[in-house]
C-alpha cells in the first residue's frame, strides 16, 4: 500500500510539532520573551503619553 504524499507530509509535520512542544525553553527563548514584554510595555507607555498629549491639546 502506497502512502499518499499528503498523508506522509501530515505525519512528518505531526512528529515535528510534537517534538518542538516537548522542548524546554532555552535562554534565547526566555530572552526573546523579555524583549517582547519590554516592547509591549514601551508601546503601552507611548500610547498613554499620546493620550495625555491629546487631552492637553483639547483643554
Amino acid at each position: 500500500m502506497k502512502l499518499n504524499s499528503g498523508i506522509a507530509a501530515a505525519i512528518v509535520l505531526a512528529f515535528a510539532v510534537a517534538g518542538l512542544t516537548a522542548c524546554e525553553k532555552g535562554p534565547a527563548e526566555k530572552a526573546g520573551e523579555k524583549i517582547d514584554n519590554a516592547a509591549k510595555k514601551a508601546g503601552e507607555k507611548m500610547e498613554e503619553a499620546g493620550n495625555k498629549v491629546k487631552d492637553a491639546v483639547k483643554k
